[in-house]
């Protein structure tokens, strides 16, 4: 048995736990879902578990760029991005530690197990939530924090701590089975299929940012200032504020220039003035 991966693949289950967004610990979507619930902050995470934080940090990157569009419909997702940024990027990291990987795995967790196991929780949480509503009727106060936090509360941990666990410690044996086995062209694909998701992910953001297509030249100036330039991204950030602040001083200034404030007309006591002749 091997202790040293059991104990990461446990620390890993938990952290997925923390980064829920019904967790309480991490002040739910706050500190939780915001913050430990990101693929990059998981990626760090993992890395400092395993010992190769630059590796966790690259895994988490690409995943963080592949779901950076991710929205949730109401009640529906298209995935769970908790399982894809500790399941995926926990086994990459016990396996290849390889991005693309990483990618590849997050997405097959997240949509997959992730989905079947966040809708088994909400199903438990709506069991709760109606034997709270009947504690809070004959006014059970212990009967009522069981059933809205307690409960709720191990549900979550089983569902997320059990699975991630699982994937990380017994998964690593299969997808180090599934790469040997499999021929090196296949893996070539994988690779580059996971190295061009998250630029999908950053297409899908920019759609929803942008809604003027005059708006892509800073993005292309962006790229051309990192790409060729060899720009650092912090000196960027400062450029592109320094952009969007005379950007801002224009648009203020035409606003100014352009628009006259309307006169107020005086008050008309003449009811005919809001008559329709239309109507009557």
């Amino acid at each position: 048995m091997d202790w040293g991966l059991f104990f990461q693949a446990l620390i890993i289950g938990i952290l997925c736990y923390l980064g829920a967004v019904e967790t309480p610990w991490m002040y739910g979507v706050v500190g939780g879902y915001y913050i430990l619930g990101r693929p990059l902050v998981a990626g760090l995470l993992i890395g400092l578990v395993f010992g190769d934080v630059k590796a966790g940090v690259l895994c988490g990157l690409a995943v963080q760029a592949v779901f950076i569009a991710t929205m949730h419909t109401g009640g529906t997702s298209s995935t769970e991005i908790t399982y894809a940024a500790y399941g995926g990027i926990g086994l990459a990291m016990a396996t290849t530690r390889d991005p693309a990987i990483a990618v590849t795995l997050a997405l097959f967790i997240g949509q997959t197990f992730g989905l079947l196991f966040y809708n088994l929780r909400m199903a438990g949480f709506s069991y709760y939530n109606h034997k709270a509503e009947k504690a809070a009727r004959e006014l059970d106060k212990r009967g009522l924090i069981l059933n809205q936090i307690v409960y709720p509360q191990i549900v979550t941990f089983l569902v997320r701590v059990v699975p991630v666990f699982l994937a990380i410690y017994l998964g690593r044996g299969a997808v180090q089975t599934l790469l040997n086995s499999v021929p090196t062209v296949i893996t070539n694909i994988i690779s580059v299929l996971g190295g061009v998701l998250p630029a999908l992910g950053i297409a899908m953001l920019m759609s929803i940012l942008i809604k003027n297509k005059v708006e892509l030249i800073f993005f292309f100036f962006g790229f051309v200032m990192i790409a060729f330039a060899k720009l650092n991204t912090v000196a960027l950030v400062f450029i592109a504020a320094l952009i969007a602040y005379l950007v801002f001083l224009v648009s203020a200034k035409e606003n100014g220039n352009g628009k006259q404030a309307k006169p107020v007309s005086a008050t008309v006591d003449n009811d005919e003035e809001y008559e329709d002749p239309d109507l009557f």
